[in-house]
């Protein structure tokens, strides 16, 4: 057997960033930034209103309260998206909404609850009920973004908020890493695709569309190149038009250190493969190498195992080409809610596991459930693997690392106030 990391070297060693592309911002999503990014202009671009109320020179509100407040007239109204006719002088006021301009001449916002509209001799006038200073519910020009200010910095990972900033400073494509298309490859006679009926022997394909979803969230495109039965011209036929297709291969099965497969005959005859066991529980067999450029990874059978394997292989290498300079899961120190136990066998073990924070702030973690290599159930319900290492009893309160699987399901059970 290898060590974890020696496996993960091997591999992530023959890993290249995929092309550089342009995309729509809109498209960029979860996509890595080849380039850095600037603005051309300011934003805001002009003064503008941060709270709906009355624009007006802070002077004039010296001394307002509510029990003696100062009256001016209302010579305009300025909704958002609209610029008042003239200058403001001091005296004046100009009912005005979040967001618009503030006016020439203005220097302030007084909001509406401090204020009283009424009617005096037939002229709109607004009463101010307390004093402002100037700079009161303005936000400068430029006070966000500056023209050439950075926006995004090479290598981020694009989010939500900077497809926003993005499109605030007016940029409509960015420059980024291509995502792969990943092809994924069930194989075995056994396997049968629903709502088919199962005859004896036979289990459902499971694999391959758990595969393709993680691919999908991997940030990648999956490409399903179906399921190839134990014919080895079939099986070549499958790898030859993926690596015509795809930028990545990643199959199931046949990865074992068993009698005759046709998985092994193929890739062996056609690339250079690397058939490792790892010394980790579960996904101990993999083999990885490359078919005409194009990297494979053969995962194990056993849908956990498939799963946990490519958790710790496929998907760093996937953000690896995704330009991702962070690939890896988070991992943070836990505390055990049960005892984990395991015996020595000179692996790590990756428990399936539930994490969550607690009322007394720290991260808990205990085991989802059984922890066969074909029980997907308790993989279905966790959202991280706890790691033992070789020989390590945990007792209930102890440490533990714990490896984020799922960032989205792990939440806080309490409100930080």
């Amino acid at each position: 057997m290898i060590s974890l990391s020696d496996a993960q070297a091997r591999i992530f060693g023959d890993i290249k960033q995929s092309r550089v592309v342009e995309v729509p911002v809109a498209d960029a999503l979860g996509l890595v930034s080849a380039n850095q990014v600037s603005s051309a202009v300011q934003i805001p671009p002009f003064n503008s209103v941060a709270m709906d109320g009355f624009a007006l020179v802070a002077a004039d509100s010296a001394g307002a309260s509510s029990s003696t407040p100062v009256h001016v007239p209302v010579i305009e109204t300025i909704a958002a998206g609209q610029t008042a006719t003239r200058r403001l002088e001091p005296g004046e006021a100009m009912r005005i909404m979040t967001g618009a301009p503030l006016p020439d001449g203005a220097d302030a916002v007084i909001m509406v609850e401090l204020t009283e509209v009424s009617d005096v001799d037939g002229t709109e006038t607004v009463a101010f009920h307390g004093a402002v200073e100037a700079g009161n519910h303005v936000r400068p020009a430029g006070s966000d973004v500056e023209p050439g200010d950075v926006v995004v910095s090479a290598g981020t990972v694009f989010n939500p908020s900077h497809i926003g900033l993005l499109t605030s400073v007016g940029v409509a494509t960015v420059e980024v890493y291509a995502r792969p298309r990943v092809g994924v490859i069930s194989t075995g006679d056994e396997l049968v695709r629903p709502p088919a009926s199962l005859g004896p022997g036979q289990i459902y394909d499971s694999n391959r569309p758990m595969l393709v979803s993680l691919v999908e969230a991997a940030g990648c495109s999956a490409v399903d190149l179906g399921h190839v039965s134990d014919d080895e011209a079939l099986v070549e036929a499958a790898y030859v038009a993926g690596v015509e297709e795809c930028d990545v291969i990643i199959s199931s099965g046949g990865v074992s250190m068993g009698d005759y497969d046709p998985v092994k005959a193929v890739l062996n005859r056609l690339g250079d493969l690397n058939w490792m066991q790892i010394a980790i529980k579960p996904a101990k067999p993999l083999s990885f190498g490359l078919l005409r450029d194009t990297p494979i990874f053969g995962l194990p059978g056993n849908p956990v195992s498939a799963a946990v394997s490519f958790e710790l292989f496929a998907r760093p290498s996937l953000r690896m080409m995704l330009g991702d300079s962070k690939p890896f899961r988070r991992v943070v120190s836990a505390i055990a809610d049960e005892p984990m136990r395991r015996r020595a066998d000179g692996k790590t073990h990756f428990v399936r596991a539930v994490a969550s924070y607690q009322n007394d702030g720290a991260i808990h973690v205990r085991s989802a459930g059984a922890q066969g290599s074909h029980q997907l159930s308790a993989l279905a319900a966790s959202n991280a693997l706890a790691v033992l290492p070789d020989g390590a009893q945990i007792a209930a309160g102890g440490r533990i690392n714990v490896l984020l699987t799922s960032e989205s399901a792990f939440s806080a059970s309490f409100i930080v106030e």
